[in-house]
């Protein structure tokens, strides 16, 4: 295992990368907030983070992230593999191509309809249930700006839309890795049932990291099982279509 500090044309990553095997698999792991969790959602290099990850040679990204359940039968200690976000952000930069002196040429129109691999997701979801782990398979997340949590009418608005969970930095994540052409797959562990809840506790901080505790073993068991399996798989077709889609989203320069 060797770490290894980069710079990138955004800046730098939250922290070192982590290089090694899982499994004799090579994989390269990155604290999304530091490895002492200094960084706030909202100032985490996203784009550094995405672009050190591609550069190193990574043709898939496998996260994990805390929310909130915004419903009943998602309960703490659930695994969601979600599939949809609805953007809360509004601080944050969402594209590489964001006409800085370093950033590449151009305006990038990612199509965002499907914004997670779904081959990647399905993995994940068999290994999932391979384990016995209690997961659904799919699940809107909205994402706030944070740091601060939601009021109780955001709360019961997100709900109204149609939102399953609730965290801080699915987007722009899922955005730039896509514009990276990257296989991005997302494993949500339930901490809380947010504000929402009559007579249940309101989210704070001790008790998402009790429910983490006791229950960060389920996305490291997935974790350690999905790798060697999406390792023996045929990704050529699925990491080409990524490939072609980010290529094709840029509008260049007219000459």
């Amino acid at each position: 295992m060797t770490e290894r500090y980069v710079v990138t044309p955004f800046g730098k990553p939250s922290d070192a990368l982590i290089l090694g095997k899982i499994k004799n698999v090579d994989c390269v792991l990155l604290a999304r907030h530091g490895r002492q969790h200094t960084i706030m959602p909202t100032n985490v290099n996203y784009q550094a983070n995405i672009w050190a990850l591609k550069e190193a040679g990574c043709t898939h990204l496998l996260v994990t992230t805390a929310c909130g359940s915004l419903r009943e039968d998602i309960q703490p200690g659930d695994i969601v593999l979600i599939d949809q976000f609805i953007d809360r952000t509004a601080k944050r930069v969402q594209t590489f191509y964001d006409g800085q002196p370093t950033s590449p040429t151009g305006v990038c129109h990612i199509p965002m309809a499907d914004p997670f691999c779904s081959k990647t997701r399905e993995v994940l979801l068999e290994v999932a249930q391979g384990l016995g782990v209690k997961c659904h398979p799919r699940g809107t997340m909205v994402t706030i700006e944070g740091p601060r949590f939601s009021s109780r009418a955001e709360s019961l608005m997100f709900r109204q839309w149609g939102a399953d969970v609730i965290n801080m930095t699915t987007v722009p994540e899922v955005v730039l890795a896509k514009e990276a052409g990257l296989c991005y797959a997302s494993i949500a562990m339930a901490t809380d049932y947010d504000c929402w809840k009559e007579h249940e506790e309101a989210v704070c901080v001790d008790n998402v990291l009790k429910t983490m505790k006791e229950n960060a073993n389920k996305a490291s068991s997935i974790l350690l099982t999905a790798i060697p399996q999406i390792c023996q798989m045929d990704w050529e077709s699925t990491i080409n279509a990524h490939k072609l889609m980010s290529q094709s989203s840029v509008m260049l320069p007219k000459h």
